[in-house]
Parts: structure tokens; C-alpha cells; sequence
């Protein structure tokens, strides 16, 4: 059925076999859009049936109509999915802010400020033209001029976001399809009375922290590793006992560095036993 088929009220209550009453009451609710006019007639259309397609799935997996009608303003509005499901906080680091001239100047030199620099960061997702002028994350303004000031230039901070992005997008797939094979099917499977979008809205955000914090904690891990193994190439370290600034490091380093061989070699069955015990 293409776009341009005419149906009435009747007909459309026919093909998606609903009352008509009900199709009118969604309209009321904000569920499905107005149909066009010709004349005194109500015209329908394949979005209409689509539409209806969208709120009888999401009413099978449990979202309450108030919720459907959440989701469906805010999409028809150019919201994302994370945005409605209170994924991006308001004042926080997510937030989208205009970039001032003179953060401008200060994030690189005038030499280098060239459209195609602008085109690129916009292509990574990191800049957003609105409203006539660049608009960045918060996050991305402050460490885009954290590395300024430490003398890194605009072309190595896009190629590192460009490697970042790459990594960022494989970890997000991996808690994505942890949330869709585990924490999905009892959602849906549920009963009750509970709303599924305030469910799906807890789950993620509760998932959404924990990865942050899995990804926090491991990259912590790989900088000490990487900085241990820039230290050792770069002669930085001394080959016999311990450096000196040993007694007054951060734990974990002075961790590694008095107890070296703390990880021990355990086999099947020494592990079997412990967890028998």
C-alpha cells in the first residue's frame, strides 16, 4: 500500500481491525498523527497503518498507552531513543553546548581552523551544526581544551576520537546484546500491572552505569600497563631494585611495585578445591 492510498476512517478501522472508536480515541491521546482532509473527508494512509502497527506491538510487549504516546511525541520531535529513555542527563557531561570564538581559538590555532576540520569532527558525531554556530558535548569541549593547553594539535585529538569511537561502539554492542539476550525476554515476559517503559528506562540506565563503570575500571588498568611499558622503553625505570619514588606512588603502583609477584599460577584443580570449600 503506498503512501498516497486514501482510506477512510472505516476502512482503516477495517485493515488494522480496530473499532473506529479507538482509532479516535488514539488520536485524542496522541497516538496517531491527524489524517489529511479532502473536503469534509478524513483521509488515511500506510502511515497511519504503520503507525497502529507501532502501538499494538508496543502494547503487546506491555507499554501502557500514556508511555507509547511518551515515546511517539518525542520521536516525532527528533528525540533519540537514549534521550527519551533518560539515557542523557540534563547539566551533565552528555549535554550539547554552543562552542564560543573563543573556545575556538583557544582549541586550535587560526591556521588550522579550516572547514574540513569542522566537517570531520561532525562526521564523528563529536559537532552538530544548530542554529547557525557549532554545538559539542560538554565532555568533548572540556577535553578537547584539556589537550589543547597540553600542546596536542586538533588533527591528533580527531584521530584519537576516530580509534575511541571504534572501541566505544564494539563495548556498547557487547552491553546492548547482554540488555537484549538477558534482561529483555523476562521484561517482555512478564505480567502485571508495572509501566514496561519505566522497566526498559531503569534497566538500561542501571546497565548504562555499570558499563561505565566496567570501562572505567579496565581502562584504568590498561593506562597503568601502557605507562609501566612507556616507562621501561624509555629508560625510566631502574633495572635492579626499587625507584625511587616508591614509598610515596599511588597504591596500585606501589602495589606493583613491592609485590611483584603477587599473581600466582593456580591449576583446575586448586581452583575446584577452593570453590568446593
Amino acid at each position: 500500500m503506498g503512501s498516497d492510498t486514501a482510506l477512510t476512517v472505516e476502512q482503516l478501522a477495517a485493515r488494522v481491525a480496530l473499532p473506529t472508536s479507538t482509532i479516535r480515541m488514539y488520536q485524542t491521546k496522541g497516538l496517531l498523527h491527524p489524517p489529511r482532509r479532502a473536503g469534509r473527508t478524513a483521509v488515511y494512509d500506510r502511515t497511519h497503518v504503520e503507525r497502529l502497527g507501532l502501538v499494538h506491538r508496543l502494547q503487546a510487549r506491555g507499554f501502557s498507552l500514556p508511555a507509547i504516546a511518551e515515546l511517539i511525541a518525542a520521536r516525532d520531535l527528533g528525540a533519540r531513543v537514549g534521550d527519551v529513555l533518560g539515557l542523557a542527563g540534563t547539566g551533565g557531561p552528555d549535554d550539547w553546548v554552543p562552542v564560543a570564538v573563543a573556545d575556538l581559538r583557544e582549541l586550535c590555532s587560526v591556521r588550522d581552523l579550516r572547514p574540513r576540520l569542522l566537517r570531520r569532527a561532525m562526521s564523528l558525531g563529536v559537532v552538530r551544526w544548530t542554529h547557525g554556530r557549532p554545538h559539542t558535548r560538554r565532555w568533548a569541549l572540556d577535553t578537547g581544551l584539556r589537550l589543547a593547553r597540553l600542546g596536542v594539535p586538533p588533527t591528533e585529538v580527531l584521530d584519537a576520537l576516530d580509534r575511541l569511537c571504534t572501541a566505544t561502539n564494539a563495548i556498547a554492542a557487547d552491553f546492548a546484546g547482554i540488555f537484549e539476550r538477558v534482561l529483555w525476554p523476562p521484561l517482555v515476559g512478564s505480567t502485571g500491572d508495572d509501566d514496561r517503559l519505566e522497566g526498559v528506562r531503569a534497566l538500561l540506565v542501571d546497565l548504562t552505569e555499570t558499563a561505565q563503570a566496567v570501562v572505567a575500571g579496565a581502562l584504568r588498568d590498561s593506562i597503568r600497563d601502557a605507562a609501566e611499558d612507556f616507562a621501561q622503553r624509555h629508560d625510566l625505570l631502574p633495572a635492579e631494585g626499587q625507584a625511587v619514588w616508591a614509598g610515596r606512588c599511588p597504591p596500585v603502583l606501589a602495589e606493583r611495585l613491592t609485590n611483584p609477584d603477587r599473581t600466582e599460577a593456580v591449576d583446575e584443580a586448586e581452583l575446584a578445591r577452593y570453590l568446593a570449600d
